[in-house]
């Protein structure tokens, strides 16, 4: 990858493995607009960035180098060789090539560990679109203003002056005690989110599981986009039904035989594995 700045934009050439369109469309986040084919606006780490992509390459902006390379070059995992990625996990594996060639551009974004967990606390039995609306109205109530009514993600401390009601109103529905729960416990100090960074991935899940909402599958979401542990499978009642479809001949298969069948055969790439299925199998199996 190479990358030049001029009037407030970074231009990516050479850029491996990068679809704007397949890495925000597939379910990882939630706060982005799209304006336009293959154009989109993004809110993260208190920012908004707007990224286009074309064959001239990718462009970010407003951005300058500074913010390029301690934001966004993280977030978007640009350190990371995808090539030897898919390469691991198609091995001797025609159903996982199948997948990483219908969306090779698919890459696991870096997330704010808070936020990550608030809005996968919201997806539970939630559509997208739903989950991108209360996000956008719980930023709006509790959390500052960027500009033009783009706001950023509140703060625990943000959210400590929220309630029941006020949650309700941001249709979050049965979720509103979960969030609160989550936010007395954050809050509090009892579990130290940044602190977790430095722990394994079993301790980290420990800690998550102790928050009321956050379930196996929410707490593996948490971990992979948004720890970095990229071994774990998020799987869902989708995923699962993914999974016997393709790896056990159509026979109903417990969770951990599936995360079993995952660890041997994508190892400590799973999680990336997961999202090409999760992608594939979604327009594929639907068809």
């Amino acid at each position: 990858m190479k990358y030049t700045e001029k009037n407030n934009t970074i231009i990516l050439k050479e850029l491996d493995s990068f679809n704007i369109e397949q890495i925000l469309e597939c379910g990882q986040c939630f706060r982005f607009e799209k304006i336009d084919n293959m154009k989109y606006e993004i809110i993260a780490y208190g920012k908004i960035l707007n990224i286009e992509q074309s064959s001239n390459g990718v462009k970010l902006y407003p951005c300058n180098e500074n913010e390029f390379k301690n934001i966004w070059y993280n977030y978007f995992d640009l350190e990371r060789d995808y090539s030897h990625v898919k390469e691991t996990i198609t091995k001797n594996d025609d159903v996982m090539k199948k997948a990483c060639e219908f969306a090779p551009g698919i890459r696991i974004l870096n997330q704010e560990p808070w936020e990550c967990l608030i809005s996968f606390i919201i997806s539970q039995n939630n559509r997208i679109p739903m989950i991108k609306q209360v996000i956008k109205n719980i930023s709006k109530m509790y959390g500052n203003e960027i500009e033009n009514e783009r706001y950023m993600f509140p703060t625990v401390d943000e959210l400590r002056v929220s309630d029941i009601s006020g949650l309700e109103k941001c249709k979050s529905g049965f979720r509103a005690k979960y969030i609160l729960d989550a936010v007395e416990k954050v809050g509090s100090g009892k579990i130290d989110l940044e602190n977790l960074k430095n722990f394994d991935t079993n301790k980290i899940k420990e800690e998550l599981l102790d928050i009321k909402g956050v379930g196996p599958k929410v707490s593996d979401c948490i971990l992979l986009f948004s720890f970095g542990r990229c071994e774990v499978f998020p799987t869902d009642v989708w995923i699962k039904r993914i999974m016997e479809h393709f790896y056990f001949n159509e026979e109903t298969t417990s969770i951990p035989k599936i995360h079993e069948k995952a660890k041997m055969k994508f190892g400590k790439y799973a999680g990336f594995a997961q999202q090409y299925l999760f992608h594939y199998a979604r327009t594929i199996l639907k068809k």
